[in-house]
């Protein structure tokens, strides 16, 4: 499995000829957006900041797009949406938690949740054992980084992403959360990982550089 960051929220997950996106970037967003084919797209928030599943079509890939809560089955790949409650640019909106079965690692997307306390234990037990955690940590519109690290712990994951700030240096929401956390992390261009690459592994933090264009 090959992880890639495109800023915000947005990540290309690859195994084979496979691929997921996260949260792309729409081409209305303030952000940076990138385009790539995906065959797969979920989207946590209907915001233009997560929302561009258009900007992934690409070649003969034309991507099952999720964006909302349930559960769903594309191509072998089992995914659960959680519905939460969260405020995004002033607006209170559904934010959906993903949890992905994807080359025998789980996923787990916290989305742009800005508030631990609408994860309620049925989310909980529903996501179970996580692998890879993906959880936002800029303050604002999402968790703030000491909330981040709280929301991290409930899922007790091998790994954990941090997505959707600005900065890493002294004072930045990253530097937060990394002495929040109370140990160092890994920073990569991308991250290629199997499963038993996780084995002993227990809240690891990895940070990746942002590939936008």
């Amino acid at each position: 499995m090959i992880i890639t960051y495109y800023g915000g929220e947005f990540f290309k997950i690859q195994t084979g000829d496979i691929t997921i996106a996260f949260n792309p970037i729409g081409k209305d967003s303030t952000l940076k957006t990138s385009r790539f084919g995906a065959n797969v797209a979920l989207v946590s928030l209907n915001h233009d900041d997560f929302n561009g599943a258009d900007q992934l079509s690409y070649g003969d890939k034309v991507p099952f797009v999720i964006s909302g809560p349930g559960e769903y089955e594309v191509g072998g790949i089992f995914i659960k949406g959680f519905p939460t409650e969260t405020v995004y640019k002033k607006e209170k909106r559904i934010n959906t938690i993903y949890s992905v079965m994807f080359d025998n690692i789980s996923l787990c997307f916290l989305g742009a949740l800005s508030d631990p306390k609408s994860i309620g234990s049925e989310t909980k037990e529903g996501v179970g054992d996580v692998d890879i955690l993906f959880v936002p940590i800029g303050g604002g519109d999402v968790l703030a980084p000491s909330t981040a690290h709280e929301a991290s712990l409930l899922f007790d994951p091998k790994m954990i992403i941090p997505m959707y700030y600005e900065g890493d240096g002294k004072g930045s929401p990253l530097a937060t959360f990394l002495k929040e956390a109370g140990n160092g992390a890994e920073t990569l261009e991308k991250l290629t990982i199997k499963k038993k690459d996780l084995e002993g592994k227990e809240g690891e933090i990895v940070v990746l550089k942002s590939n936008a264009d």
